[in-house]
This record gives structure tokens, sequence and C-alpha cells, in this order.
């Protein structure tokens, strides 16, 4: 009992703690969002730019339909990037309140779970926004030319666009989190990696209807988030024999010790 926190406060001063930490977290997303809406012309300019590149030299437009549409694609914005920016200060306060109640060895193994999560979210919004969006628009904006004597051209609107990207980054950053999930569930004892081996052909089965719901309705987008998360599980299978190797050293330690 000697390497967790000392303290032992009552319920009330827990929710009391738990109040203002919620509060810091409701501040630093309104003062981002903020910024993020004085800035939302800059930021709209940077999600806008794989769709400029897959236009090319002919150039494109984007419009909207309504005439709201354009102040609520800024707000928008301004929410998206809120909680990218906000997302530090907010596992700040969450691990500043959980932390007390572990043990040492707890924020041990923990932490690395911590510290992965935005790395690997990352890596999946970046796979969306430099590879997957300009790959699918190009392949959207090959369908534009002559139909039956017709002109028929893209015109697609900056709320319609402005969802599409963020179901892009979304979809591809949560799904990179999957070996989070299955380290932390192989951690807490539910699965082991025997159990994962063996359901190896359910995932790929989940893997393509996953990338089928997540992603708009092409194939190209599909296989660009199936692939890498099918990479991504038996990456994982990998990181689990290796923490299990190093517990079952650890272990072996602790009772020669004893």
């Amino acid at each position: 009992m000697k390497d967790i926190d000392d303290t032992k406060a009552p319920l009330l001063d827990h929710l009391i703690e738990l109040r203002g930490r919620l509060l810091k977290c409701v501040w630093a997303l309104l003062l981002t969002g903020v910024v993020c809406f004085y800035f939302s012309d800059k930021l709209f300019a940077v999600l806008v730019h794989p769709l400029k590149e897959a236009f090319g030299d002919a150039g494109g437009r984007l419009v909207y339909t309504k005439l709201y549409e354009a102040f609520f694609v800024q707000v928008k914005i301004a929410i998206f990037g809120a909680f990218f920016l906000s997302f530090p200060i907010i596992a700040n306060q969450l691990w500043a309140f959980v932390a007390p109640g572990l043990y040492a060895k707890e924020k041990k193994a923990l932490l690395p779970f911590i510290i992965m999560t935005p790395v690997l979210f990352v890596m999946g919004a970046s796979l969306a926004y430099f590879v997957v969006m300009p790959t699918a628009f190009h392949f959207f904006l090959q369908f534009q030319g002559n139909s039956s004597g017709l002109s028929v051209e893209a015109l697609p609107s900056a709320g319609d666009y402005l969802t599409l990207v963020m179901q892009f980054i979304l979809a591809f950053g949560i799904s990179f989190l999957m070996p989070v999930l299955l380290m932390l569930l192989n951690r807490a004892g539910f699965v082991t990696r025997a159990q994962l081996i063996g359901l190896r052909r359910y995932m790929i089965v989940a893997a393509f209807v996953l990338a089928a719901v997540l992603t708009p309705p092409d194939v190209v987008s599909q296989l660009m988030l199936a692939i890498p998360l099918l990479l991504l599980y038996e990456i994982t299978i990998v990181a689990i024999w290796f923490t299990d190797r190093r517990r079952a050293q650890e272990e072996v330690t602790e009772s020669a010790s004893v």
C-alpha cells in the first residue's frame, strides 16, 4: 500500500474536485473554440487544400446553397478545432483526477496508452488528409465531363465538403486507436493473444464492414481504411506477445525476490 497516494478524501470532496476539473475542460473548449472561430478561414483553407489539388489547374469552386451555410461551416470548424487543441488539457485533467487512486505500477502501465492515443489518432488523421482524401477526390472528379451533350460539373457545397472531410479524419483517427483498445483489454484480462489470433478471420470481415460504414461508398476509400486496420491488428498481436513476455519475466523476478 506504500505506492498508492495517501490522500483519502470523502465523496463530496471528490465531486467538488471533479466539478472543478470539468469546468477547466469546458473553459479550454470555449477558449480554443473562440480562437479557432477567429482563424476559421485559414483553417478551412487547410482543409480544402486536398480538393483544390484534385481540381488541378482547371480550378474548381465550392458553393453554399443555404444563406446560413457559410456561417455554420465556420462554427463547425471552430468546434472541430477546439476538440483537437483542448485535448491535451482535457487529458491532463482526466489523468490528474484518476492518478491519485492508482498504484504506482498501474500508473506506469497506463502511461504508454495515454501517450500513444494522440499519436495513433494523428497518424490516422494524417493518412486520411495526405493520402486518402486526395486519392478519393481525384477518383470522384473523374466523372466530370459531358453526358449526352450536357456538361457534368462537380459543384460541392461548403457544408457537405466539410462534413466529408470531418468524416474522413474522424474515421481514420478513431480507427487507428484499435491497438490501444485491444492492448487495454489484454491488460485487463478480457482477451488473450491466442484469442486474437483465433479471431483473425473475423477481423478481416469486420475491417471491411467498418470501412464500408465509416467511409464514402467507394472502393478506394474502403480499401485504404481496411488494409491499415488489418496491419494494425497484426502489429497489436506482436506487441501483446512482447508485453506478455515482459510481464512473465517481471513475475519471475518478483517471485525470486520474495
